[in-house]
């Protein structure tokens, strides 16, 4: 079970403020309606309509492609081992970042850092070669900056150069916000076992 209790759902709040905020909650959802997620935030309304506001802003206004939004939010839940973001997030990488299995593969298998050797041509080159045909190598410098700012918090210069040589500033400061808010969720998630999944594999 979750650490605490979800809310209830209806939540049948009394107060506007809350009422509210569950509305702007269930109108980002659509007809999928409120997830576990969801039903944990709104213990403290306040936090949930921050977290609303900034994570609609993170996954609808943003200026970069789905593949690369969703490659990061999937990979951070597989250094944290997030399985319910994981689980959230792989649907949309698949249908709307159309990303193939063995590009999946590829984010969910390879250890931390492995993005960070492709930039610096490590390994064999088959293996190198095939990774930047699949994932190109825009995306392959947004895993390895994803990989450093998740483990390291600290990125390293080679790392953010690569980075630098495909995206402009406005880019950056939404992949570097990107990963820290899924970085936060992540957390959030496995800290209280929402979905109650911490003990299961990620697949």
């Amino acid at each position: 079970a979750m650490r605490i209790e979800y809310h209830s759902d209806p939540t049948n709040f009394s107060d506007e403020y809350s009422k509210n905020v569950e509305s702007k909650m269930r109108e980002r959802r659509g007809e999928s309606g409120l997830i576990p997620l969801d039903l944990a935030l709104l213990h403290s309304p306040s936090i949930a309509e921050g977290w609303n506001s900034f994570f609609g802003v993170i996954r609808a206004k943003t200026s970069l492609d789905v593949s690369i939004t969703e490659s990061i939010i999937c990979r951070i839940a597989v250094l944290n081992a997030a399985k319910f973001e994981w689980d959230q997030h792989l649907p949309i990488l698949i249908k709307e970042g159309k990303m193939n299995q063995e590009s999946i593969g590829i984010i969910k298998d390879s250890p931390p850092f492995y993005f960070r050797s492709l930039l610096d041509r490590e390994g064999s080159n088959e293996e190198r070669m095939r990774a930047e045909e699949l994932l190109g190598e825009k995306l392959i410098a947004v895993l390895a900056f994803t990989d450093s700012s998740t483990v390291n918090v600290r990125v390293e210069d080679k790392v953010f150069e690569h980075i630098k040589r495909h995206f402009n500033s406005k880019e950056i400061v939404e992949i570097t916000a990107t990963i820290a808010g899924y970085n936060c969720v992540s957390r959030f998630l496995v800290a209280l076992d929402v979905g109650e999944c911490n003990n299961q594999e990620i697949k």
